[in-house]
């Protein structure tokens, strides 16, 4: 994992709220602490995601909510978990652990409705006034994605791992994350996102690319780790950087396209609507 280096949180949808104050001491092993602060339900959670989440990373919202204890004890296991475990941890176990909270809760975000919504941003204050226990402390999702994930680890990918309810984010995975396997569930999150039709659209005959919009929502974060100079690519510093990016994912034929910048460039249109089954 790369070392960390402050993100300037994104503009749209960025949190107006404090950095977390997690403590970084580390002393013991993951599995030393835990035992002492007790452990995740995350096999609840995998439930939850097995039973509730389709192979094209749908939620059939309406069956959660009618049975929610699986998901509502793993979110409580969250918030049972000291700081001090949390700090114990690996990078990886660290992320992995900040994801599959982030997706839990809005998870609940959207079944704490009656009637569902149509979209999450129906939901008032969804990501920067409610709070859920974290760790010990009362946290919003704007807290989790922009003052801890995106300030504390250089992890692009993450964007690729947060889903916020709509269709157009990536699809959720039908497992949690785990530190031993988050380089390669991220690495396969990315190229699931980048195959579909909200992540790249790459038309060599139309000379056009276009992207999905969470680049340009927060497109400084893969300037410190795929920044490339002028000549190769298209558009600013930024672009280029994200445009490198993806070329790690596309067939040779189109990295060789993307990397010549004779094409139009843009961001792709963001469906809000609820990424339900139904």
């Amino acid at each position: 994992m790369r070392s960390f280096l402050p993100l300037i949180p994104a503009l749209l949808l960025a949190g107006s709220c404090a950095s977390l104050p997690f403590s970084t001491a580390n002393s013991g092993t993951a599995q030393e602490a835990s035992a002492t602060s007790g452990t995740l339900a995350t096999d609840r959670y995998s439930e939850v995601l097995t039973t509730y989440v389709d192979e094209s990373g749908l939620v059939d919202y309406e069956a959660l909510q009618a049975d929610r204890a699986d998901l509502d004890a793993y979110a409580d296991s969250l918030g049972a978990l000291s700081p001090e475990t949390y700090a114990a941890w690996s990078e990886e176990e660290q992320i992995a652990f900040l994801l599959n909270a982030y997706n839990a809760f809005t998870l609940q975000a959207i079944i704490n409705q009656e009637p569902l919504k149509s979209s999450i941003r129906d939901i008032p204050g969804v990501w920067r006034i409610q709070k859920y226990r974290l760790a010990g402390e009362w946290r919003t999702l704007d807290n989790i994605e922009h003052d801890i994930l995106r300030k504390d680890f250089n992890e692009p990918r993450i964007h690729a791992a947060l889903v916020c309810a709509a269709m157009s984010c990536p699809p959720l995975r039908t497992e949690p994350y785990t530190g031993e396997d988050l380089d390669a569930q991220l690495e396969d999150q990315t190229q699931q996102w980048l195959d579909s039709a909200v992540g790249l659209e790459v038309d060599t005959e139309a000379k056009s690319v276009q992207i999905s919009a969470i680049f340009d929502w927060f497109g400084e974060d893969w300037e410190a780790s795929y920044s490339v100079a002028e000549g190769k690519f298209q558009g600013k510093e930024r672009d280029r950087a994200i445009l490198n990016f993806i070329s790690q994912y596309v067939n040779p034929d189109e990295r060789a396209f993307l990397e010549a910048g004779d094409y139009d460039f843009g961001y792709l249109d963001y469906d809000w609507s609820l990424n339900d089954q139904s």
